[in-house]
């Protein structure tokens, strides 16, 4: 992450990265530096092709390190507040839409978001539409299929 964009994070999205940097830095460093040793011992290190593959591997590896490190230091925990009936980011919301089809997401902040989960990313389309909205309000969003118009049922 070149820039320094906050990244917001739930309490558990934030314990999956430290949890993934623990990971990364406690075994999959060990099981490459296993690898780049084996490598050496097999010889010429110009032509040696497990050799190559495994120092690409390191570097991709601390290259990930970093990128969640940054992350981390970048990031701000959703503080949600309850009994509001304003949309924020950690509100799940509850709405219909044009065809009267009733949906409810969570909004999270974008390295959360899971859509299968119906987790929306506080920065698509529709997470952005619906920040700072209240229950009974219509949003207006661009969609695949054209817009499409949204109405608030329910804020927790």
């Amino acid at each position: 992450m070149a820039d320094n964009k906050t990244l917001y994070v739930t309490k558990e999205g934030l314990k999956k990265i430290e949890d993934e940097i623990t990971e990364l830095k406690s075994v999959r460093r060990k099981e490459i530096s296993e690898r780049i040793k084996e490598a050496k011992e097999l010889g010429d290190l110009s032509e040696n092709a497990e050799y190559q593959e495994a120092k690409e591997e390191q570097a991709v590896v601390e290259a990930h390190i970093l990128e969640l490190e940054q992350k981390i230091k970048n990031c701000e925990i959703i503080a949600h507040r309850k009994n509001t009936k304003v949309v924020q980011i950690g509100s799940k919301v509850s709405m219909k839409d044009n065809k009267k089809n009733l949906m409810s997401y969570t909004i999270v902040g974008s390295s959360e978001a899971d859509p299968l989960k119906l987790l929306i990313s506080n920065e698509s389309p529709l997470g952005q539409t619906c920040i700072g909205k209240n229950v009974g309000d219509k949003l207006e969003v661009a969609t695949p299929n054209g817009k499409t118009i949204y109405t608030i049922e329910s804020v927790e």
